[in-house]
C-alpha cells in the first residue's frame, strides 16, 4: 500500500520540480529485523525519491554496512541523512511521519538550494563556535510545534560545520527520551547537558548553543528566555 496518496504525490512532484536546484541524496540506514519502522521508512523515502530526478536514495544495512554507518556517525535506526554537495550534519532518527514529513521535504529543498534561512545575526554568532555541538530535538508525529524546532536545529547544522542536528522520534526511542527527561515535545538537548522545552525562536536556540559551549553564561541565557516567557509552544 502506498505511503503517499495520489493527491499528495502530484502536489509534491510539482512542488519539488519548481523548488529543487542541485541534486540531493537521502541516505537511509536500516535492517530487516529488530527495527519497528525501518520497512515503512524505506517505503516512504522510495516514494519521495521517485518524485524528482534530483533526489537519489541510498540504502545501507546498519550491520553489514557498518563502515558507512560509522562514517556518518549513525548509532540507531531507522536513520536518514539528508546530504547535498556535502554532509551538513542533518539527521532524522525514526520515520518522518505526520507533521515531520513536512520537515523532511523542507530540508530537502533547503539542502538542494544551499539556503538555511537563518538571520545574519544568528550566522555571525554561530561563527564563534570552536567545538562540536550535537543537537537532539525530540518530537512526536502529532506535535504541530515540533517541525519548527527541528528546522531551526537543522538550519544551524547547515550554517555551521561544528553542528550536527538530529530529529528523534520519541516513541520509537523511549529509552533515549527517558534518559533526557522528555515529557513534553519538542525538547531540544544540546551536547547532552543543556536542554529546553518548546519551539523557541532562533535567537533563543543560538543562545542555548552558546551556553553549551561556554560562550554565554546560564544567567545570561535565562534572562533572555524570561523575556520570551509564554512564547515557547509545546505539546
Amino acid at each position: 500500500m502506498p505511503m503517499l496518496s495520489n493527491k499528495d504525490r502530484e502536489f509534491l512532484r510539482s512542488h519539488l520540480e519548481h523548488s529543487l536546484h542541485d541534486p540531493i541524496t537521502l541516505i537511509l540506514f536500516t535492517q530487516t529485523i529488530e527495527c519497528q519502522f525501518c520497512r515503512e521508512t524505506k517505503a516512504l523515502l522510495t516514494e519521495v525519491a521517485e518524485l524528482s530526478d534530483a533526489i537519489t536514495l541510498e540504502v545501507y544495512n546498519f550491520v553489514t554496512d557498518k563502515p558507512v554507518a560509522t562514517e556518518y556517525g549513525i548509532l540507531r535506526i531507522p536513520a536518514i541523512v539528508v546530504r547535498g554537495a556535502k554532509d551538513y550534519g542533518i539527521r532524522f532518527y525514526g520515520i518522518p511521519s505526520g507533521y515531520e514529513f513536512n520537515t523532511l521535504i523542507e530540508d530537502i529543498v533547503a539542502v538542494s538550494n544551499h539556503e538555511h534561512g537563518l538571520s545574519d545575526d544568528t550566522v555571525a554568532r554561530l561563527s564563534d563556535l570552536e567545538q562540536p555541538v550535537h543537537m537532539q530535538v525530540f518530537v512526536t508525529p502529532t506535535c504541530p510545534y515540533c517541525p519548527g524546532a527541528v528546522r531551526v536545529a537543522h538550519a544551524m547544522a547547515m550554517a555551521s560545520d561544528w553542528i550536527t542536528a538530529d530529529m528523534i522520534e520519541s516513541v520509537e526511542f523511549p529509552q533515549l527520551a527517558n534518559k533526557h527527561g522528555v515529557y513534553g515535545v519538542p525538547r531540544t538537548v544540546i551536547n547532552d547537558e543543556t536542554s529546553f522545552e518548546g519551539a523557541a525562536p532562533e535567537e533563543l536556540v543560538v543562545a542555548k548553543v552558546l551556553q553549551a559551549t561556554g560562550k554565554m553564561t546560564e544567567a545570561e541565557v535565562e534572562a533572555l528566555f524570561q523575556s520570551f516567557e509564554g512564547d515557547l509552544e509545546t505539546s
